[in-house]
């Protein structure tokens, strides 16, 4: 069997590791371990002057080890046992993918809303950096959808694609690099100029990979006739990239998504992506995941096709 069959046998079995379980709560996750070792530099860097340069420098290290050491024990350990090789890549995989544990969060944010608002707050914050507590009903679910959309991208899509074009160290890489930017990416005081390059860097990391996204929505959903809504709403938003997926869930739907918004106690204006403001229901929500599942498997079976092409 060729080597580029191990890696897409491996790929099966982390993605259906994540289906049928998802995120691993009761062991050690490595994106946890990216956490702290991103909070370590932090501190210890975040301080004085040249904070762009040092920030820029943190991300760069962290990102290029975390790259080269599962590269290099990879490529080792391939030379002696192509099994090993596989159940590894399946394990990496298991861990990079957010598929099934993604459409559980947000189906739970509905679920809390039929007990109280307050439920459907307290469970949505679990999933989003927006402010929740004044957050009502509508607001609740529009930001639940837009969270599925968004994350079908950075916590399915983009890894996929980055594994397709660098094997499961660059899909670890993309993984430090998201985190990177969800830690120390924010435009406030703190983060301002330490935080921009790891920003930036994630902007480039996910530029192609929303786009496929939005693209694998519309054709899940035989949408495709609503591209040019896609891309004119998607490049409006304030992200270069979230608002592309978003655009296609809201042109799926016929819904309206995006506005003001408050993080950390200030408001954020963003546009509204789709004009029919209509009432988001339970139904809506099983429509998008749905359209998640349907994405999940099409771009499984593109990137196996993409590797067994370019191998």
């Amino acid at each position: 069997m060729e080597p580029v069959c191990y890696s897409i046998i491996g790929l099966l079995i982390g993605f259906g590791l994540d289906q049928l379980f998802g995120d691993p709560e009761k062991l050690p996750h490595p994106i946890v371990g990216f956490g702290h070792l991103i909070s370590f530099g932090e501190k210890y860097l975040n301080n004085g002057k040249f904070l762009f340069a040092k920030g820029a420098l943190m991300t760069i290290f962290l990102t290029v080890s975390i790259y080269f050491i599962p590269y290099l024990f990879i490529n080792i350990t391939t030379n002696y046992n192509y099994i090993f090789n596989l159940l590894l890549t399946a394990i990496i995989v298991f861990y990079c993918l957010s598929a099934r544990t993604l459409r559980d969060e947000v189906r739970q944010v509905f679920e809390a809303l039929e007990q109280s608002t307050d439920a459907g707050r307290k469970q949505l914050s679990r999933i989003v950096g927006r402010d929740t507590a004044t957050l009502e009903t509508q607001q609740i679910r529009s930001a639940a959808l837009e969270t599925l959309a968004e994350n079908l991208s950075d916590g399915v899509i983009a890894p996929l694609f980055w594994f397709a074009l660098l094997g499961a160290p660059g899909m670890l890489a993309y993984k430090m690099i998201n985190t990177l930017d969800s830690m120390i990416g924010y435009k406030n005081d703190r983060y301002f100029y330490f935080g921009k390059f790891a920003a930036r860097l994630d902007d480039v990391a996910n530029y192609v990979p929303a786009r496929i996204t939005a693209f694998i929505m519309l054709l899940s959903a035989n949408k495709l006739s609503k591209t040019d809504f896609v891309f004119k709403n998607g490049s409006q938003h304030s992200s270069p990239n979230s608002g592309y997926p978003e655009a296609a869930l809201a042109s799926i739907l016929n819904c309206r998504f995006g506005g003001p918004n408050s993080y950390f106690g200030s408001i954020v204006e963003k546009p509204f992506i789709g004009s029919n403001n209509r009432l988001l229901v339970l139904d809506d929500m099983q429509s998008a995941v749905k359209i998640n599942r349907y994405c999940e498997v099409i771009m499984i079976q593109l990137v196996s096709i993409l590797m067994l092409f370019l191998s």
